[in-house]
């Protein structure tokens, strides 16, 4: 285990997520293999009570994800997949753990399959997920404009409505637009 001492100094004396300088002490990951970060209480707070987290607070994660330090990148993935965020799901898609060190950071049980979580598929029953690429398998008008979006065009980097499993979002030729799931592919 890193040491307090270590820990210090490794930080430079401030939280390892949010850069704090003030109420720091040392936290020890549960499930991660005698792994530790130095933490302000706010964060050390939200880390262990699910009901008093704040999402904008975790937007720090933005900076510290990208860690050299596995413990750090351990945590930041958690609180990621604990913040119920548009912005949290796509750091999450940015970031990049070894298998080794996603084991640890999965091992609490965070970015487990929900029971109820809605789940998209294409036309062929495809699962689609935030970020990936489709293509429409017919002419669709866009309601509220004069545009139509054509057969095969490609729509990247798609969104996910969290409450309906038959809408998807993406961008077609600039305008930003709702879809529904039954006409698109996953490329």
């Amino acid at each position: 285990m890193t040491s307090a001492k270590d820990l210090k100094q490794r930080s430079n004396n401030q939280c390892e997520l949010c850069s704090a300088t003030e109420h720091l002490s040392v936290y020890d990951i549960p499930n991660a293999k005698e792994k530790a970060i130095y933490a302000c209480n706010n964060c050390i707070e939200q880390m262990e009570d699910s009901e008093k987290i704040d999402p904008n607070h975790w937007r720090c994660l933005n900076d510290s994800m990208w860690s050299e330090h596995d413990a750090v990148k351990i945590v930041a993935w958690r609180m990621l997949n604990r913040v119920n965020e548009s912005w949290a799901e796509d750091m999450l898609a940015m970031m990049y753990l070894e298998d080794e060190t996603l084991e640890l950071a999965k091992a609490a049980g965070d970015g487990e399959a929900d029971e109820n979580q809605v789940i998209h598929r294409d036309v062929n029953g495809v699962v689609l997920d935030t970020g990936d690429s489709v293509v429409l398998v017919k002419d669709l008008k866009v309601k509220g404009s004069s545009m139509v979006a054509k057969q095969g065009t490609a729509v990247r980097n798609i969104r996910l409505d969290r409450e309906n499993s038959e809408y998807i979002e993406g961008k077609v030729d600039g305008q930003h637009i709702v879809i529904i799931t039954k006409y698109v592919k996953k490329l």
